[in-house]
């Protein structure tokens, strides 16, 4: 069979294919981006991050675009692609990574697992390793990475960060009582440091905001907040004011639901007593 013939030598890439007809529209319509943002409501500058495929916005932004460029579900469905395609994810978690080491603050909400920041070697790598990764390695590279971005938080220009654990977490244990009472005894020197504050959502507050969705508020050295999301399948980072502002609010209202810091202390040390001995297949 022939190779494929490139008909309009538009991008065949989704990302960039997004960005191209999103750039075409405009420049037929005559807008510039002040005036597209008057137009549709939102800040002009999410109209600039788009075109400059610095984020995809959301199905709502691209559904308003197709309505006002009259192109009927055109841009919604290269969305679509775009968003779902799995090699984008790690172009967007590579941005992510970069936006959290110059972050001022970061507030966290770990619904299922520790956070990568909390993480020690060992769970990293059993995390890792169940999320698809072979022994060898990328294994090895991927765990390495994890642990230098715990510097984050120490030294000088480390930012202010709260983290809030769902008891899921707490009580989802490592097989090896060793490996897991290290993961917790981690937690509690961590959460010793003055720039660090540990808060457990316990059992007892009930069905909350944000059941699966592990997120993290970025707040960046120019003020601005940005966000990030990620469920089992996918993540996405979050910088439209409006989408950031219900992230906001949700983990705000989590945090009025959570243990203080110091019952969340003597809550792991609880725990940390309790830790399971090595089941008999590990033994």
């Amino acid at each position: 069979m022939p190779p494929r013939r490139a008909v309009t030598g538009r991008s065949q890439e989704p990302r960039q294919r997004f960005v191209e007809e999103l750039r075409l529209l405009r420049a037929q319509k005559g807008d510039s981006l002040r005036q597209l943002g008057e137009v549709l409501g939102w800040d002009w500058s999410l109209f600039g991050k788009m075109e400059a495929g610095q984020t995809l916005g959301g199905p709502e932004v691209a559904q308003a675009l197709d309505q006002h460029y009259g192109t009927k579900d055109l841009l919604l469905t290269l969305w679509e692609l775009a968003a779902g395609d799995p090699t984008q994810f790690k172009e967007r978690y590579r941005h992510f990574m970069t936006l959290e080491a110059a972050a001022k603050g970061i507030q966290q909400y770990s619904p299922a697992v520790v956070p990568g920041l909390l993480q020690t070697e060992t769970y990293a790598h059993r995390l890792l390793f169940l999320g698809g990764l072979a022994p060898g390695a990328e294994l090895d590279q991927q765990v390495e990475a994890r642990m230098n971005r715990r510097e984050i938080l120490s030294g000088d220009g480390a930012p202010q960060f709260r983290a809030i654990l769902d008891e899921t977490v707490l009580r989802r244990a490592l097989l090896e009582r060793e490996e897991w009472q290290e993961q917790l005894k981690h937690l509690i020197e961590v959460a010793e440091q003055p720039n660090v504050t540990l808060q457990m959502l316990p059992f007892t507050a009930g069905l909350r905001e944000l059941t699966n969705t592990d997120t993290a508020l970025l707040r960046l050295p120019e003020g601005r907040t940005v966000a990030w999301v990620e469920t089992g399948y996918d993540g996405q980072l979050v910088q439209e004011n409006a989408g950031v502002e219900r992230l906001q609010f949700s983990y705000d209202r989590l945090r009025d639901h959570a243990l203080s810091p110091r019952e969340t202390t003597a809550f792991i040390l609880r725990i940390l007593e309790e830790a399971p001995c090595p089941s008999a297949d590990s033994m």
